[in-house]
């Protein structure tokens, strides 16, 4: 008995279906799948949602003409890496396998949007030479971009610091051991940067354990005409 029950039902079903099928192809604007999904669920259709816009870099907002647009993503604690977009390309991140603990940075042209070099200097263990190394030939007119990731802060020395500064940074001078840090400057802006966010290592703030949360940045950068 409950096998022919059984029978009975899977004929309906397949009856319906078919019916459903050849409706469709002789009437195709008229029948519904998600109506006909709704008779067995029992739900109400959901009104799409509209599907949010996004710009260059994933951005909420476009760039106007003769403005680059980026975004920068310090690390995740110690666990994951920091990511810079710049003129809607990666430039730097953990996929691209140019990213390292500590101070993650890239300079780009500031008139034409072309990467010149990107380095990746832990703070922790790396002699700050090597950071200097990189920084001190930076010329004007070059975008600098940092990211941290991890620590830092622990070796970064006074004459460090102060290039960060005359960059534009505002927070240079206070970042310190797993602190998170990312910013926009360049070479010769002779001005405090728009782009910067900073948040200190403090146990009783952090997200992470021993690490503050993630900081993540998006905006549009002028093109050097000069």
């Amino acid at each position: 008995m409950r096998c022919t029950v059984t029978v009975r039902v899977a004929l309906v079903l397949l009856t319906l279906f078919t019916t459903w099928y050849f409706a469709g192809e002789l009437y195709p604007n008229k029948v519904d799948m998600k109506s006909l999904r709704r008779i067995f669920d029992n739900k109400e259709e959901e009104a799409p949602t509209e599907e949010k816009v996004k710009f260059s870099c994933g951005n909420d907002k476009p760039c106007p003409d003769g403005y680059f647009a980026f975004r920068i993503i310090s690390g995740a604690a110690n666990v994951v890496g920091p990511s810079f977009c710049f003129d809607n390309i990666i430039i730097m991140s953990s996929v691209r396998n140019n990213i390292g603990r500590g101070l993650n940075i890239a300079l780009i042209n500031a008139s034409n949007g072309t990467l010149i070099k990107t380095g990746s200097f832990d703070m922790y263990f790396t002699d700050v030479k090597l950071l200097l190394e990189f920084l001190k030939p930076v010329q004007d007119g070059t975008l600098v971009l940092v990211a941290s990731y991890d620590d830092p802060g622990t070796n970064l020395n006074e004459e460090a610091r102060a290039l960060f500064t005359s960059f534009g940074s505002s927070y240079a001078k206070k970042v310190h051991f797993r602190d998170a840090w990312i910013f926009v400057g360049g070479k010769g802006i002779n001005t405090e940067s728009p782009f910067e966010q900073y948040l200190q290592n403090n146990k009783e703030t952090n997200k992470y354990d021993g690490w503050p949360e993630v900081l993540e940045m998006e905006g549009c950068i002028p093109r050097k005409t000069k």
